[in-house]
Parts: structure tokens; C-alpha cells; sequence
């Protein structure tokens, strides 16, 4: 009966909007068809942007919620509405410090505007909602340090043919810190290899970590893009250059929320021996700055590395060290076997139709032109692209896999995080307990 009579009740935004600014005014109508009158006792709006933690996966009983703004407005006060179609304007201000919108399986930060008719008592109340979304440019040139070279060393010794020692030095960098969705992340690695034995082969991965923040912290780390490239042959030294096309990702650290906060890293690894090197990396939506530090041309170490080591090898080395001497510092250029991410067709990332809709994978861009493309979902395991139905192509290195959900768990001690690995990390963008 109550349906009935009530056969329209709607909120919709002003010019068909769905993504705001901070401190933007928000304005929109609460819609009523009614078939019959309909006695009530008030009729409000309200617009609330908040942030929930769970514990499990997909689970919408939050453990912990943060509140960033809830406003109410009264449309009507206390009588009866005719039967026919009625429209209340409403308008709020969203505060300049809400949030960017971000859906995540352990949280969520949800903004959205509500509206309700409180009927007499014995009726059931109507309620409404619709789901808008914030984006809070992050500039990446507030991020200190950001211009600052992106570069980080590891060596890595060991034992092979049962009595013969080796070591392998591992050097990589990035052209820069931060990136913006559609930018091109240049990676560059050296790799000296100060022993008789082949290596294995080389991987390259963008990583997202997603910390929530549920008592304990809780990490979601998952592959954005990976790319393979071959091993070193014994007393070479090499280099490998590449790069992956940077997908629409959530911004870094979410400012402004404390229950959830996004990490993104390179990590470049070697296999057999195994050696890993880790850089932080930004993502955010306003490009850094100053022109990018293009890797240097010939066989130079990237700014900012150790000069390259020379082989120092044991005694029952040295003759293999003298026989392989000569060609040791020839500079040798790897090959890339394998890429997950197929090239973009050179389309502009900000033509996609549609607007977003609160779906767990939806990374659509504002139907505003020119406005930063807006990703309200964690990393896909499987990069996305604007245009095209390219599908990535997997990687077969097994190295580094996202965790299933149902793998992640508190320990009772936080492992050591990718910050306390990376030096160069700003403590002011990891979180804190």
C-alpha cells in the first residue's frame, strides 16, 4: 500500500554531476510522484562523506568508521502532499578537506546525500540515496623530495659450485618519484654479475599496498603491471631498461583519511641469486614539476649510484676472473621477455564515455574534460585501459603474485613494511600506528 502510493522518490545532482571538489558547492533536487496524498512528518536531505574498515573481505559491517562531514537540511516541515510530482531544491558546501572517494575489499570512503520521509507513526518511513564521488587532487609536488633521483642498490653474495663464492650488484631507478595516471614510468636497472655463474632472470613489478587501519593495520599489497627481462651471464655487467604505462590507480596515502592509506612501489628483483631492490614511487594527479631525469646514455651508472664495483674474487677465482676480465665491463643491454601490459594506442586517457558507477573495479574518469581521471577502486590485478579491448598479457614470472584475501592476516607483530625498506621513503606518507 505504502509503494503504492509513493511511485517516484529520487535524488538527482545538478547537470548530471557525480565527481566534486573539495569545498565545491553540491546542489541537486529530491524528486516525489505520488499517487495519492501522503501525510508526513518531515521531509530531509542530508549529505555525509565517511570511511569504514572491516576485518574480513567485502564485508559491510564496518569494525571502525571515521565521519568527515554529515549536514542536514529540512525540506518540508510537518503536513501532507498532494498526490501529483513535487521537487525540492537542495544545496550543501563540501568541506575543503574531505577525502578522495576510495572502495577497497577491507574499506571504503563513501560520500553520498540521503533523503527521507519521516511518516506518522505505524507507517514505513521512505528513504533514498545516490553515491557521488570526491577527488582531491593530490600535487605531487607537494611530496618532499619529489625531484629528487629514485635510485637504490643491493648486493647480494653467494656460493656456487659447492666451494666458489660470487656476488651480484643490483642497481635500480626510476626516471622520477611521482607519476600521474597515462604517464609513462621509465625504469632502468644495472646489474653486475662478479661471478662464473649465469643469473636467472630479471622482474620488474608495480605494487600497490593498501594499509587499513582495523586495530591492527591490515595490508592488502597486490601487482599493478609486471615486466620480465633475461638473466646476466657470468662476469657481465648489464643493463636493462623499460617501462610501464601507469594505469588509473587511487592516489597515494589518501589524505585526509586516517583508517586507509595506498603505498605504491617498484620492486625489481633477480632470481638465482636472489636480490631485490625496492623504490617508493608516487601516483598521484598533478604531474611533478621539472623535467624528468632521463637515464644517462652509455654504460654510466644511474645519478645518485655507487660507482661500478670491480670484480674482487677469491683465489681459486682468479684465473676464471682474469680468462672473463676482458669482457667484464663491456656493457651488455638485456632483452624484455615478457610485458603484462600491453601498449595504449596513443588515445587521450580522459576520453571515456560515462560517468562512474559505485561498481568494485570502476576506475572511469570525470565526464568533465581535462578534469584528472578519477579511480575509486584499489589495483586491479589487470591493468586498465582507457580505450582498446587489449588484454594484458600475463606475466609468467611467479615472483610476486597478489595475495588472495584469504591469505592476508595480523601477526601480532606488523611485518616490516616496504617504508622501512626504502630508505628514501617520506615518513610523513606512511602510516602510523
Amino acid at each position: 500500500r505504502g509503494m503504492g502510493r509513493v511511485q517516484l522518490f529520487e535524488i538527482r545532482l545538478s547537470h548530471g554531476r557525480v565527481v566534486y571538489s573539495p569545498g565545491e558547492p553540491l546542489a541537486g533536487t529530491v524528486r516525489v510522484r505520488l499517487g495519492a496524498p501522503l501525510p508526513f512528518r518531515a521531509i530531509r536531505v542530508t549529505c555525509t562523506g565517511s570511511c569504514g574498515v572491516s576485518n574480513k573481505a567485502n564485508d559491510a559491517a564496518w569494525v571502525v568508521e571515521e565521519s568527515y562531514f554529515n549536514s542536514s537540511l529540512s525540506l518540508a516541515d510537518k503536513g501532507s502532499l498532494p498526490a501529483g510530482e513535487h521537487s525540492f531544491p537542495f544545496q550543501f558546501l563540501l568541506p575543503a578537506t574531505a577525502p578522495t572517494s576510495f572502495e577497497g575489499p577491507f574499506g571504503k570512503i563513501v560520500h553520498q546525500v540521503r533523503a527521507t520521509i519521516d511518516t506518522p507513526r505505524f507507517s514505513k518511513d521512505h528513504k533514498c540515496s545516490f553515491v557521488f564521488y570526491i577527488l582531491s587532487p593530490l600535487n605531487l609536488n607537494s611530496i618532499l623530495d619529489i625531484e629528487q633521483p629514485n635510485v637504490a642498490s643491493a648486493t647480494r653474495k653467494f656460493s656456487y659450485k659447492l666451494v666458489k663464492t660470487g656476488s651480484v650488484v643490483l642497481t635500480a631507478s626510476t626516471d622520477l618519484r611521482g607519476y600521474v595516471v597515462g604517464q609513462v614510468l621509465r625504469l632502468r636497472a644495472d646489474i653486475e654479475n662478479q661471478s662464473g655463474k649465469d643469473t636467472g632472470p630479471m622482474v620488474a613489478s608495480l605494487l600497490q599496498k593498501v594499509s587499513y587501519k582495523v586495530k591492527r593495520w591490515i595490508y592488502d599489497v597486490r601487482t599493478i603491471a609486471e615486466v620480465e627481462g633475461v638473466g646476466v651471464k657470468a662476469w657481465k655487467r648489464a643493463q636493462w631498461q623499460e617501462q610501464i604505462l601507469v594505469p588509473a590507480l587511487p592516489q597515494s596515502a589518501l589524505p585526509g583519511c586516517s583508517l586507509i592509506h595506498i603505498d605504491y612501489f617498484l620492486q625489481v628483483s633477480l632470481k638465482a641469486p636472489e636480490a631485490t631492490v625496492t623504490l617508493p614511487v608516487f601516483i598521484g594527479n598533478i604531474a611533478v614539476n621539472q623535467a624528468p631525469l632521463s637515464p644517462p646514455a652509455g654504460p654510466g651508472p644511474p645519478p645518485g649510484a655507487l660507482p661500478p664495483a670491480v670484480p674482487s674474487a677469491p683465489p681459486q677465482e682468479e684465473a676464471e676472473a682474469v680468462a672473463g676480465g676482458p669482457h667484464f665491463m663491456d656493457l651488455v643491454s638485456l632483452s624484455t621477455k615478457s610485458h603484462s601490459q600491453q601498449q595504449l594506442p596513443p588515445a587521450t586517457l580522459d576520453s571515456v564515455p560515462g560517468a562512474p558507477e559505485p561498481g568494485p573495479q570502476d576506475c572511469s574518469p570525470t565526464p568533465h574534460p581535462l578534469a584528472p581521471p578519477l579511480c575509486i577502486s584499489t589495483g586491479a590485478t589487470v591493468p586498465y585501459f582507457a580505450e582498446g579491448s587489449g588484454e594484458p598479457v600475463p606475466a609468467i614470472s611467479t615472483l610476486v603474485l597478489p595475495p588472495e584475501y584469504s591469505a592476508w592476516g595480523y601477526p601480532e607483530e606488523a611485518p616490516p613494511s616496504y617504508e622501512q625498506s626504502c630508505s628514501g621513503a617520506d615518513p610523513g606518507m606512511t602510516p602510523r600506528n
